[in-house]
């Protein structure tokens, strides 16, 4: 049994399972094709990227697969050459999150048109997600507060059907906290077409996290992260009214209600952050991994995730809809 939804006959892809173009190097070409490969689509993300490492990492990913994929942008920090270099590469979605309020998202979508592809469009409200219908987007991503990394406020199980009512008849995808087949029937339920995740695919022999990082996931409960400004200001970065969601570690500890001093000291703080990467150091490191770590108890191929994911939520709605329906028979 197979999935069918809108999103996979628009992206013509088999699984209705999208790997997060997460940024800072955190996605890389084999996550990618291995995602796109299996018959979901990979994402990477490419902001300030160089026009060379970007045609090099997308050549990689064209040498892995010659199935659908995306690129993906975050606009704050996108100017329109970024975008124009993007859709030069004629990836199958330009993906993008995070705009300021003055850019203009229409004439983004409109460039995407033009050169034959897709744009999906991440957000965090309600309100942001009109804003992108009203542009013209193909695809709405509705992220909730559960995921990893740089998300709003609402929770994913409210924020998704409210997206879903807002936008439609727009295909919407539902992220954040999402790591199982069961959540995946859930997100169908609510009137999402698929599941976009990326803490799921952290946790991965493709992934470029160091070991530590990706035990650290193993050995969350989900309840040791939390919505932190703390890694933005050692890395002085000013983020369009996201919040970071980030494991509690001897990083965030030390400096929760310090983060005026953080400031004064941002440089050497974020020197050490990017060590403790090399170091494979867990604890000074900066982790951001979503709340569906608590669901996630091993290391599996990119690949085995995206079949195993999908089968389970169809193999779940088909026993459903035998325990839970019956035929009610008049006479």
């Amino acid at each position: 049994m197979s999935l069918h939804t809108r999103l996979t006959q628009l992206l013509r892809i088999e699984h209705p399972i999208i790997l997060g173009g997460m940024g800072g190097g955190a996605t890389v070409p084999p996550m990618v094709s291995s995602v796109s490969e299996a018959g979901g689509l990979g994402v990477l993300g490419v902001s300030r990227y160089p026009r060379e490492l970007l045609s090099s990492q997308v050549a990689d990913i064209r040498s892995a697969t010659s199935k659908s994929f995306g690129l993906n942008l975050l606009l704050f920090l996108s100017d329109e050459a970024a975008v124009d270099a993007v859709l030069a590469q004629k990836p199958a979605v330009l993906s993008t999150a995070w705009p300021w309020p003055e850019q203009d998202l229409r004439s983004i979508f409109d460039r995407a048109r033009a050169a034959g592809v897709l744009a999906m469009h991440m957000v965090a409200s309600v309100d942001e997600a009109k804003r992108a219908a009203e542009a013209g987007v193909d695809v709405i991503v509705a992220q909730g507060t559960d995921g990893g990394g740089h998300v709003g406020t609402m929770a994913s199980m409210v924020l998704v059907p409210m997206v879903v009512y807002a936008v439609d008849p727009i295909p919407v995808v539902a992220a954040g906290g999402f790591a199982t087949g069961a959540q995946l029937a859930a997100a169908l339920a609510l009137g999402a077409e698929g599941v976009l995740m990326g803490t799921r695919f952290l946790a991965t022999p493709e992934s470029p996290w160091p070991p530590a990082f990706k035990q650290a996931i193993l050995d969350s409960d989900g309840h040791d992260t939390e919505l932190t400004e703390i890694p933005d200001i050692a890395k002085g970065a000013v983020w369009p009214g996201a919040f970071d969601r980030a494991r509690r570690n001897r990083l965030i500890s030390e400096w929760a209600g310090r983060e005026n001093e953080l400031r004064r000291h941002r440089a050497e703080v974020a020197a050490a952050m990017a060590q403790a990467l090399r170091d494979d150091d867990a604890e000074r490191g900066e982790l951001n991994f979503g709340q569906s770590a608590g669901l996630i108890n091993a290391i599996e191929p990119c690949g085995d995730v995206v079949r195993r994911i999908s089968s389970e939520a169809a193999d779940l709605l088909g026993s459903i809809a035998q325990r839970f329906l019956s035929v009610v028979s008049t006479s």
